[in-house]
C-alpha cells in the first residue's frame, strides 16, 4: 500500500470530506449528533484553510480540522486540533500520524506556541497516537458527555511547540 500524500484542503473537497464525516461518525469520537446529508462540511468558522487532507490513490481518507481553542486574543498564540478522521479501510496505515503532523508543523508555521486537542476517554487508539507525538493530558474532565448511555470523560491534551524557557 502507498503512503498518504498530506496537502491543505480545497474547496473542491466539500463532498469527500462530507462522506468520509458521515462513514466515520461514531460515539467512540463524537460528541455531537450524526451529521445529516445535507449538512455542510465547510463552514465560515472552518473552512478549505483550516484544514489538511489525507490522499491514497487520489482518494480523499482523512483529515484534520486545525483551529482556535477559543475566540480570546489572550490565547491567540494557541492552535487546537478541532478534528480528526481517518476512514476505516486505511486506519493503522499512517494517515493519522501524518495528519497529526501536519497539524503541530502548521501551528508551528503560524508561530503558535501550544497546541492542544480533547479526545474522548474512551478512544483509546486515538489517545495513544497522540501520546506517540508528543501530547500529554493536561485536564480529564469526568463522565463530561453522555453518549449512547454511557457516561465518557473528556480528556485535555496539549503540547508546546516552543522550548520551555
Amino acid at each position: 500500500m502507498s503512503v498518504p500524500h498530506i496537502r491543505r484542503a480545497r474547496p473542491e473537497d466539500e463532498e469527500p470530506l462530507r462522506r468520509l464525516d458521515r462513514l466515520t461518525w461514531s460515539h467512540l469520537h463524537a460528541v455531537s449528533p450524526p451529521p445529516g446529508p445535507e449538512e455542510p462540511f465547510f463552514r465560515a468558522t472552518s473552512g478549505p484553510d483550516d484544514h489538511f487532507v489525507a490522499e491514497l490513490d487520489g482518494e480523499v481518507v482523512g483529515y484534520v480540522r486545525i483551529g482556535f481553542p477559543t475566540e480570546l486574543a489572550s490565547n491567540a498564540h494557541v492552535r487546537q486540533i478541532r478534528g480528526l478522521a481517518v476512514c476505516d479501510a486505511v486506519r493503522g496505515k499512517g494517515a493519522g500520524r501524518a495528519l497529526v503532523r501536519a497539524a503541530v508543523e502548521e501551528a508551528r508555521r503560524v508561530g503558535a506556541r501550544r497546541i492542544t486537542l480533547r479526545v474522548l476517554g474512551h478512544n483509546t487508539a486515538a489517545r495513544k497516537l497522540y501520546e506517540s507525538e508528543g501530547f500529554v493530558v493536561e485536564g480529564v474532565q469526568p463522565e463530561e458527555f453522555l453518549l449512547g448511555g454511557e457516561y465518557v470523560d473528556d480528556v485535555l491534551m496539549g503540547r508546546p511547540l516552543v522550548p520551555a524557557a
